[in-house]
């Protein structure tokens, strides 16, 4: 209820967003990334998620391969959004010999829109999620807004989970650069369900994200592996927003939903920009 409550304060208008957007693999040729951004924009996209970009060699040669792709694609496709990369980006700028700063810049200036929100592991070395935390500044600081995503449920700690959603509201109360956070449950060992995080605890985890983070505009629960009941639960759980068209759901599923719950539907961009309402 009082997850429900900051949503309801937070979004007095009662509309749920969700967005058809694409992924693209950009390890493989150039030519077959810009197909894929392609046959997502036929399909309906407005935005897509570029991945594989992390491990393309160590030599300076990286971030120009990486950046005549981005070129490219933004020539061809000016109006697609595109986010990728994550905490890769320190990686990437410590192999060229840069500043996180202005690596990001450079992806930026090559036609990248958003750093991606995931790459923070709650089981991890502080160095990973503090180069995580950098990335992101680093990106808010250029005017990038970027989403922040907790992957929970992999053998962490509560206090570990704390720690994540404490660093996010505070580098959201720095800069202001968080459109959404989305607590992804991980991964069922070994593919059984049963072993996996239950409804109960995605829920939970939701509403206490909801009430922790009530200086991020919006919170996001994710299709991808609960199933379209325990997603359409997660309305009255503090999320105004069910994710991406293709994780488990078609777009007529997502509407629907939606609707039953109580709330009108309405597309968006990558940014959480209202596009229109169904």
């Amino acid at each position: 209820m009082e997850a429900d409550a900051v949503r309801r304060r937070l979004h007095p208008e009662g509309v749920v967003s969700y967005v058809v957007g694409g992924k693209v693999d950009c390890a493989g040729p150039a030519g077959a990334m810009e197909c894929a951004i392609g046959d997502a924009i036929e399909l309906g996209a407005t935005g897509v998620r570029v991945a594989g970009m992390g491990g393309m060699g160590i030599a300076a040669m990286e971030m120009e391969r990486l950046e005549a792709w981005l070129r490219g694609a933004r020539r061809r496709f000016p109006a697609i959004w595109m986010e990728g990369l994550t905490a890769e980006v320190a990686r990437l700028a410590k192999r060229c010999g840069l500043a996180v700063g202005e690596a990001v810049a450079r992806l930026q200036s090559a036609g990248l829109d958003s750093i991606a929100g995931d790459g923070v592991g709650l089981v991890c070395e502080d160095g990973d999620a503090g180069a995580w935390i950098a990335v992101h500044r680093a990106a808010h600081g250029l005017g990038m807004r970027t989403t922040a995503e907790m992957t929970f449920g992999g053998g962490e700690t509560i206090e570990q989970r704390v720690d994540l959603l404490e660093a996010v509201r505070g580098l959201q109360e720095e800069t202001g650069g968080f459109a959404a956070f989305v607590p992804v449950a991980a991964e069922a060992p070994g593919g059984r369900e049963l072993d996996g995080v239950t409804a109960v605890e995605r829920l939970k985890t939701l509403a206490v994200s909801r009430m922790f983070l009530d200086n991020v505009e919006n919170v996001q629960a994710s299709a991808a592996g609960e199933g379209l009941k325990v997603l359409q639960m997660g309305l009255r759980f503090g999320a105004n927003d069910v994710g991406a068209v293709g994780a488990g759901a078609s777009e007529e599923d997502l509407r629907r939903i939606i609707r039953d719950a109580g709330f009108r539907p309405v597309e968006r961009d990558g940014v959480y920009r209202a596009m229109m309402l169904n």
